[in-house]
């Protein structure tokens, strides 16, 4: 990784905080409170506004747009779809977060419809990533049970056919635009037992991305690698899910840029 790459995803995360952009997230029932405390403590401002009424509307004022499909009924996807179409109109980034898309014939029907809307970045976790591009996976609901690893070629696929940033998220990230990759490890195994960890995760990507459209795989790297050492200081004293959920807030509140470049593992490659 060269001095000028850490760099750069160090001062996007800076940049996010002296801004704090508006984050339209269209996100689940279960993440909603989790996912605004953490843009909130990394110093975005959210917002979750799904409505087919507004959702347009307002993704027009927003600095980024998100969409999770976790809770999917055909009045939200409306709003998904208004959302999506505002996003690309006024020229917004905006991240596609594809949970659980094989499970069903609704989420895989969806999920194929607003991928031809053009997400600046798909995020998910490896089974879902293998899923989009019809390589075989384990996946069940919205658990992965593949490795990143094994799903890096799918992701690279995945990034060629749709123009977007893929991240790969799991005990080691990957992210990746076609071109270029990077790994981002660190974090914690209290991660995927903290719900809405993942979900969360696609909000601040949004929030990063809103400052730096113009790089959307440095703004992804640079959210992932904010997750990846809060995850790891707030596990040095948490005794367990709970108290490492208030403490993984702490953490990502007291972070800068400064500690990013010196704390991230991140690897260009």
């Amino acid at each position: 990784m060269t001095a000028a790459t850490r760099h750069s995803y160090g001062e996007l995360f800076d940049r996010m905080r002296q801004t704090s952009p508006l984050v339209q997230c269209i996100t689940n029932y279960v993440a909603m409170n989790f996912a605004a405390n953490v843009l909130l403590a990394a110093g975005a401002s959210p917002a979750m506004v799904h409505a087919p009424e507004e959702a347009g509307e307002f993704a027009k004022i927003a600095g980024a747009l998100t969409i999770n499909i976790g809770t999917l009924s055909p009045y939200w996807l409306d709003g998904m779809r208004k959302a999506a179409n505002a996003a690309n109109e006024s020229g917004k980034p905006w991240v596609l977060d594809p949970v659980a898309h094989f499970a069903t014939s609704f989420r895989r029907e969806t999920t194929e419809e607003l991928l031809t809307l053009r997400p600046t970045v798909i995020r998910g976790n490896a089974s879902e990533i293998m899923a989009l591009v019809g390589a075989a996976s384990a996946g069940r609901g919205v658990d992965s049970s593949d490795t990143v690893e094994s799903a890096e070629a799918s992701a690279a696929m995945l990034a060629g056919r749709t123009g977007a940033v893929v991240a790969v998220t799991g005990a080691a990230d990957f992210v990746t635009d076609g071109q270029r990759a990077a790994r981002i490890e660190g974090g914690s195994e209290l991660m995927p037992k903290i719900t809405a960890m993942g979900c969360a995760l696609t909000c601040l990507v949004g929030a990063v991305t809103a400052v730096a459209p113009e790089d959307p795989l440095t703004a992804t790297v640079s959210a992932l690698a904010a997750f990846a050492v809060a995850g790891t200081q707030a596990a040095q004293h948490a005794e367990g899910p709970g108290s490492f959920a208030w403490r993984f807030i702490d953490a990502l509140a007291a972070l800068n840029g400064t500690m990013l470049r010196a704390q991230a593992k991140v690897a260009f490659v």
